[in-house]
């Protein structure tokens, strides 16, 4: 029996929880007369605490991909599994209290709401959560804080950097301490400076045991994963 560097790798691999296992997923779309295959027949695996980097050009499959993991959207046909319960059998307020509690979201457009400062945004998964406002407000300073943004709680997103904008939105993704982070194009509309601080926030949550799932068109971002998975034409090239 062969005990070299690999065969331990793919033990400690086999020994970690697998939290979304998704199993000839296709999803498609009807545009006019045309049926769009937008996923065609996926598998993938993703154990507890990886670092998942997707990638594909543009018509790959990655943002579908990512709506589906994040259960915003089901598939027409396949098997997705979360934590071992089979999402499609999931009613309206189970998927809602996964979306709220179990999954943060982080998109490269920020979606915060610029009438209000850092911790209102950062207190809103809190707010739907039916979270007490003392409560609300210690967590949403503690998240805050922990992207280094203490000294910004009560700036509203016009007055912070787009590095701050997209603190703040990963604040209000880990404001709830979910298991899986999803992160859609993070540093998409960042320098290349701002970028690798918010890759390296990304390593620490990574670190401290978040799963991470990141969709990304730049190879230097997909790097700090542990793993890529390559979409093309709605189909896995490489993972």
């Amino acid at each position: 029996m062969e005990h070299g560097p690999l065969s331990v790798f793919m033990f400690l691999c086999l020994m970690k929880k697998v939290i979304i296992s998704i199993r000839c997923v296709s999803r498609q779309y009807q545009v006019g007369g045309t049926v769009v295959r937008a996923l065609d027949g996926i598998d993938i695996t993703i154990t507890q605490n990886e670092f998942v980097a997707i990638m594909g050009p543009s018509g790959s499959g990655k943002s579908t991909l990512m709506n589906i993991l994040g259960c915003l959207d089901t598939p027409t046909s396949g098997s997705y599994l979360l934590n071992g319960k089979e999402v499609a059998r999931m009613d309206d307020d189970e998927l809602s209290r996964i979306r709220g509690r179990e999954i943060g979201f982080v998109f490269q457009s920020f979606n915060l709401l610029p009438r209000y400062d850092a911790v209102r945004n950062v207190e809103l998964p809190l707010i739907y959560a039916g979270v007490g406002r003392q409560e609300r407000y210690r967590r949403a300073v503690e998240a805050l804080e922990m992207v280094s943004l203490g000294q910004r709680l009560h700036h509203k997103p016009g007055e912070m950097s787009g590095g701050q904008r997209q603190r703040v939105a990963i604040a209000r993704a880990i404001v709830n301490n979910p298991s899986i982070i999803l992160a859609d194009e993070p540093t998409g509309n960042l320098d290349t400076a701002t970028s690798l601080e918010i890759m390296n926030l990304f390593c620490e949550l990574h670190s401290q045991g978040n799963t991470i799932i990141l969709v990304t068109h730049e190879e230097d971002i997909a790097k700090f994963a542990e793993r890529t998975v390559r979409l093309r034409d709605g189909k896995i090239a490489e993972q």
